[in-house]
């Protein structure tokens, strides 16, 4: 509770985007280990329902070259290397698909979770962990027990499907004292399949369950206080590269709102390469012409390809352009310039008629 109060209270906000990014970047996200053993446990059992056969026929072909060259073999030290090497070189080739699928597994299962992520924040020194006290709290926390209950629930319910199927089956166990060797170990194999199975089930209900509670946990862990809220939102405000970031996109989209309305003026007047200004007037709505747009150098070269485009005239008043240049957008035309700018759209009114 003294926590809660120090930080502003309760808990009660939704995480922000920064603050969703923050513990991304220390590496705090919702990952469930169940997931990856679930997949882990159910792809390696497919893989090797179907590799089986191709594993069992290399393997006797192994046993057969041993045993064809068991004659030979001399025992000195030698000899006995170059078993090894043979021995490693092969169950290496016959094992490797089996490896390789694992990693893949390992890593396709964590993309899954919580897409590309890579941080060395988790490796940094923390000197915090090393104290006593707050290990001991860890221990005995909340989500130590939680996890001691998954543990103790998930071997339980596994070690009941095992017993139980082995139980199912017992009465055809005790005809294979009068079967083959082969026999026997295809019916040991049958079983110990389904019992595979039946635990990739359990392992598969475990692994969403976890799955949806670590993402819970989670959202929860990152909720803000009030507060938190607060104190973000003012250092989001007060940083230079966000407030110039905001403050180019906002004359970005004031610079687009102002050359579209180019086209709907009756006049660009230029100086003729330094300065453009666009005026618009209307005598039933105006009581003086006003200025919707302006710009100088590459802005101004804009404005007049723009009035091109769309056959707005081009007056060329050097002396007139630079005083225009120096009125707000959207203000009306000063009394002082009343005169100029009426030749100007008095010569254009002439023109289109």
């Amino acid at each position: 509770m003294a926590e809660e109060s120090s930080s502003g209270g309760e808990k009660t906000e939704a995480p922000s985007s920064k603050r969703r990014t923050d513990f991304r970047k220390k590496g705090q996200v919702a990952q469930s280990k169940e997931v990856q053993t679930a997949a882990l446990f159910t792809l390696v059992l497919l893989f090797w329902i179907f590799y089986m056969p191709s594993f069992w026929s290399s393997m006797s072909e192994l046993l057969a070259t041993l045993w064809r060259n068991l004659s030979v073999f001399d025992g000195s030290s030698s000899g006995i290397t170059s078993l090894a090497i043979f021995l490693v070189k092969n169950m290496a080739v016959l094992l490797a698909p089996l490896f390789v699928l694992v990693m893949i597994i390992g890593v396709f299962s964590s993309l899954f979770q919580i897409g590309w992520l890579f941080t060395t924040q988790p490796l940094a020194p923390d000197f915090s962990k090393l104290d006593p006290i707050k290990g001991f709290g860890r221990m005995f926390s909340m989500k130590s027990l939680v996890d001691l209950v998954k543990s103790i629930l998930k071997i339980i319910l596994i070690a009941w499907v095992a017993y139980s199927t082995v139980l199912n089956n017992f009465e055809e166990a005790l005809i294979l004292v009068d079967t083959s060797v082969t026999e026997a170990i295809l019916y040991l194999g049958r079983t110990a399949t389904l019992i595979l199975a039946k635990v990739c089930a359990i392992l598969i209900l475990i692994a969403a369950i976890d799955f949806l509670y670590t993402r819970y946990e989670m959202e929860e862990k990152m909720k803000m206080t009030k507060q938190e809220v607060k104190e973000e939102y003012k250092e989001m405000e007060g940083d230079p590269y966000i407030k110039s970031q905001i403050r180019r996109i906002q004359q970005e989209m004031a610079r687009k709102r102002m050359m579209a309305e180019v086209p709907d003026a009756d006049v660009v007047v230029t100086n003729p390469t330094h300065f453009a200004v666009a005026i618009k007037y209307d005598s039933l709505s105006m009581d003086s012409p006003v200025v919707i747009a302006k710009g100088a150098d590459h802005v101004a070269m804009r404005i007049r390809e723009i009035a091109r485009e769309n056959n707005v005239p081009l007056i060329e008043n050097p002396p007139v352009a630079r005083l225009l240049h120096n009125i707000d957008l959207g203000a009306a035309i000063p009394e002082e310039l009343f005169k100029a700018v009426a030749e100007i759209l008095a010569h254009v009114y002439s023109l289109k008629k």
